[in-house]
């Protein structure tokens, strides 16, 4: 942002849009939650832990992951995925807090 008390750009306004619309779909909040508290996982363990089927998981990823929340690595033919990110850690932290 600019200035204190500046108004942010449109630009930047539709930026967080789109920030907080990804953040809006429970299943990529689940996802990021479970990986939070269960540390990385493979899209098995995923399957197993919230019971979405592999298409779905594999799509949810995708947007956090362009997003920068969630990482990957390979481990032979298996990928794992993880949420290593200061601002996950961050918004896990917030969804537990009382109103």
């Amino acid at each position: 942002m600019g200035a204190a008390g500046s108004m942010p750009s449109s630009q930047l306004l539709e930026e967080y849009s789109q920030f907080f619309r990804l953040l809006s779909e429970p299943a990529r909040l689940q996802l990021l939650s479970q990986l939070k508290h269960s540390g990385s996982m493979d899209v098995a363990g995923l399957i197993e832990a919230t019971g979405f089927s592999q298409s779905h998981i594999s799509r949810q990823l995708g947007q956090l992951q362009r997003a920068a929340l969630v990482s990957c690595e390979r481990d032979g033919v298996r990928t794992i995925w993880s949420a290593d990110n200061e601002l996950v850690d961050d918004l896990c932290t917030l969804g537990r807090e009382p109103a």
